[in-house]
């Protein structure tokens, strides 16, 4: 017997206020208002609005998101998705098409954050004169 890795569905009429946690993989093809949670793969249908918090692993987005989204691996956003929220991700991938407003914060896993100093002044004041 072979053991399959579950998904679960909610349609595009299904609509929740609230958490919604899961362990595996989830598609969301209506309204949720509240938070999202997981450690597995999210993807929201073409017909999903989300109003809140997300956190997975990684998303698939094809609808309209209104959330700051936070995701281990990878969000990924499709052709006529909108986004309107701030995105931290370790890969970030937008089609043409896609309308993401907000800001985004990509570090890919085991990089690190350059570190930036200040840069002298091109005309430092001893220069200014010669």
């Amino acid at each position: 017997m072979t053991t399959s890795q579950q998904s679960n569905t909610l349609s595009s009429d299904v609509e929740i206020t609230g958490s919604i946690k899961f362990q595996t993989d989830l598609f969301i093809d209506g309204k949720v208002e509240g938070e999202i949670i997981s450690p597995g793969n999210l993807t929201l249908g073409e017909h999903a609005e989300v109003n809140g918090e997300i956190k997975t692993k990684s998303i698939i987005v094809q609808g309209n998101v209104k959330a700051n989204i936070t995701v281990e691996d990878r969000c990924e956003l499709k052709a006529g998705s909108m986004l309107t929220g701030d995105l931290k991700s370790a890969r970030l991938i937008i089609e043409d098409g896609a309308t993401f407003i907000g800001k985004s914060e990509v570090t890919p896993k085991g990089a690190r954050k350059p570190e930036f100093t200040a840069a002298p002044s091109p005309l430092a004041p001893a220069e200014k004169g010669k």
